[in-house]
C-alpha cells in the first residue's frame, strides 16, 4: 500500500483505517463486489479527502454503494472548496454506476453535520434502517508497559489470563495461508471454521459464510492477518482473527468451543496478541465493537434486545479495559439518490424485521 495514503487513513481514522485500506478492498473484489476509490488533494498534492466504495447489490431494489467507516477526511488540511467538490464527484459517480443511494460512515458527528450542509441542494441524507459496523470501539494504548497494562485491567481478567496460563493452554500464530498454491496450514483454517461454526450456533449470533473467511485469508498479506490458536491437551478449542495495519492492531474475528470454556483460552489469545502488536511496533489495539449506550435506530429494537446480545461480549472485552471510554460513532447515514427504490427498500426493511 502506498506510504502517502497510509499514513493518510491512519491520522484521520479514530479505528487505524483498515476498511479504507487497498487490502480491504481487494478482498471485497474477491468475494464478488465491485470496488471504487475516489480521493481529493489541495494544491500542493497533499491528499485531503479518501472513500473506498464497495457497491453493494440488492434484489428488488436494486445497488448501493457503501463506505465503511468514511469518507476519510483531513483534520489538519480541511478546505471547504476541496469537500464540497469531493461530495459532488462521490455523488457523480454514484449515479454513473446507476446506485440507488450511498450509505457512508462519518467518523464523527461534526463530520456528518459538514456533510449534511454542504450536500448538493437536489440530495437528501437519512439516517440508515441499520448500522453496517459497531457505534462504539473499545480501542486500547498499549504504548504502556506489560505491567501497566496488567494493572489497568479487571481483576477478574488478570486472574483469567492467569489461570489459563496455569492450565497450560498453549497459542499458536498462523499466518502461511494458502496464497496461489503456496504453504498452508490447512487444520487450523477448518479448525477456526468449525469452531465459527459453534460459536455462531451457540451465541444465537449469524456468521459469515465459509467462502468469506477462505478469501480472507486468501487475498490479505500474511504479514498484516493472523490467527492465533489456542491449544488444550492438544485439541484446538478457541482461535481469534487478528489485523495488524500500520500503528493499530484489530480483533476481528473469534470462535471457541463449548467444551473447555473453564480454561479461559479467550482471554490468553487476547493477551498474547496485544503482547505481538507492542513488539510490532503498534500502539493501538482495538477491540472491536461493543454496546455500553443503547442506540434505538430508525426499525424501533427493543433495548433489552439489544443489551442482551451484546452484554457478554461487552463485558469480556471491557475487562482487558473498563477505563476506557469506547469510540462513539455517529453510525450509518444514507444519501438517497433515487427516492421511490430507497423507499421500497426501507419498507421491506420493516417487513423483514417484524418476520
Amino acid at each position: 500500500m502506498d506510504d502517502k495514503l497510509l499514513n493518510f487513513i491512519q491520522s484521520n481514522s479514530p479505528d487505524g483505517g483498515f476498511l479504507q485500506s487497498v487490502y480491504w478492498r481487494k478482498f471485497q473484489e474477491s468475494v464478488g463486489r465491485k470496488a471504487y476509490d475516489i480521493s481529493a488533494s489541495d494544491e500542493n498534492g497533499e491528499l485531503t479527502a479518501f472513500a473506498n466504495i464497495i457497491e453493494h447489490k440488492l434484489p428488488i431494489v436494486g445497488d448501493y454503494f457503501y463506505i465503511p467507516r468514511g469518507p476519510v477526511f483531513s483534520i489538519f488540511n480541511f478546505q471547504f472548496s476541496i469537500f464540497k467538490q469531493f461530495l459532488n464527484d462521490l455523488i457523480g459517480s454514484a449515479k454513473e454506476n446507476n446506485a440507488r443511494w450511498i450509505r457512508i460512515e462519518p467518523v464523527n458527528d461534526e463530520i456528518l453535520n459538514l456533510i449534511i450542509d454542504n450536500l448538493p441542494k437536489d440530495s437528501k441524507i437519512k439516517k440508515s434502517a441499520v448500522d453496517m459496523q459497531p457505534r462504539e470501539l473499545l480501542v486500547m494504548d498499549i504504548s504502556k508497559s506489560e505491567e501497566e497494562l496488567l494493572a489497568g485491567m479487571k481483576q477478574k481478567t488478570r486472574y483469567n489470563i492467569k489461570l489459563s496460563q496455569k492450565r497450560a493452554v498453549s497459542v499458536r500464530v498462523i499466518s502461511n495461508f494458502l496464497r496461489r498454491g503456496g504453504p498452508i496450514s490447512k487444520q487450523y483454517v477448518e479448525k477456526f471454521l468449525e469452531l465459527i461454526k459453534i460459536t455462531a450456533k451457540r451465541d444465537r449470533i449469524t456468521a459469515h459464510q465459509e467462502s468469506y473467511y477462505r478469501k480472507m485469508f486468501e487475498t490479505i498479506p500474511s504479514e498484516i492477518l493472523k490467527l492465533y490458536i489456542a491449544e488444550y491437551e492438544r485439541k484446538i478449542i478457541a482461535a481469534n482473527l487478528v489485523l495488524f495495519f500500520g500503528k493499530t492492531a484489530v480483533y476481528m474475528h473469534g470462535a471457541s468451543d463449548s467444551e473447555y470454556r473453564n480454561v479461559m483460552a479467550p482471554y490468553l489469545l487476547q493477551w498474547q496478541a496485544i503482547l505481538d502488536a507492542k513488539k510490532a511496533g503498534c500502539e493501538r489495539y482495538d477491540f472491536g465493537g461493543v454496546r455500553t449506550q443503547p442506540h434505538l435506530g430508525p426499525l424501533l429494537i427493543k433495548e433489552r434486545e439489544v443489551k442482551s446480545s451484546w452484554s457478554g461480549i461487552t463485558k469480556f472485552k471491557m475487562g482487558f479495559a473498563p477505563d476506557i471510554e469506547p469510540i462513539q460513532f455517529p453510525g450509518c447515514y444514507d444519501i438517497i439518490l433515487k427516492p421511490a427504490r430507497y423507499n421500497l427498500y426501507r419498507a421491506l426493511q420493516k417487513i423483514k424485521r417484524i418476520f
